[in-house]
């Protein structure tokens, strides 16, 4: 027997968030709607879900709110921001929280499961990432296993996708990691804002090691990124 995917909604508004709870409940997803971001958060302490998707604008959180509360707790589970702001500062700033996509209303509701079929798809993909786990970037040590960047007593927690992209760097080390390919690998879409959001993970990623001169992370124009060590 299947366990049913659970998801977590946040929605205030009256008319949409009945609508799309129904429209995944016929998905076969089980879906609990709460409608402000004090509900979510409790409702995430007290359950176990698969996905979240948080509206950004909610009355007493808002979604960005929740989210990085919710990623203090779980670092792993998959975040969709539903935003009717569409300017690429929101945009981007959802994915600095650690957002795994986002989706501007108004939108089709066909384009919101093939986009929650794709997270869901990622996540079970983990898995893929086998090999060499320990690495040292100078005085940095990069356990991807454990998702940690440590430099004498100091240990730096990364996400998943810090670690999954810093650990692709690794893996070709002094060579060029073609941009698409992380993207497919990581994202499994080389759309344009998943591409954004790689932008954002490498500037972090530079940020975490900029103590150390011996690293660094090359933009190769027109192909992708290369770690020099």
């Amino acid at each position: 027997m299947n366990t049913k995917i659970r998801i977590l909604l946040a929605e205030d508004d009256e008319n949409l968030g009945p609508l799309l709870k129904e429209y995944l409940q016929a998905k076969n997803y089980e879906t609990d709607l709460v409608i402000d971001g004090e509900k979510a958060f409790k409702s995430f302490q007290k359950n176990l879900y698969d996905l979240c998707i948080l509206d950004v604008m909610m009355p007493l959180k808002d979604g960005f709110t929740v989210a990085k509360e919710i990623r203090a707790i779980n670092k792993d589970i998959p975040i969709m921001f539903l935003t009717a702001k569409s300017l690429k500062d929101d945009i981007l700033h959802g994915f600095k929280i650690g957002a795994d996509d986002y989706i501007t209303k108004p939108f089709n509701m066909e384009e919101l499961l093939f986009r929650i079929e794709a997270i869901l798809r990622r996540t079970k993909a983990d898995s893929k990432f086998t090999g060499e786990t320990i690495y040292k970037l100078g005085k940095y040590t990069f356990d991807f296993q454990k998702q940690s960047l440590s430099s004498n007593d100091n240990v730096h927690k990364l996400t998943t996708k810090e670690s999954e992209l810093l650990k692709m760097l690794c893996d070709n080390i002094n060579d060029v990691l073609e941009r698409n390919y992380a993207l497919k690998s990581i994202w499994e879409d080389d759309s344009y804002f998943n591409a954004r959001s790689m932008d954002v993970y490498i500037t972090k990623l530079r940020k975490y090691l900029k103590d150390e001169p011996s690293v660094e992370i090359l933009n190769v124009h027109g192909k992708g990124f290369k770690l020099i060590l």
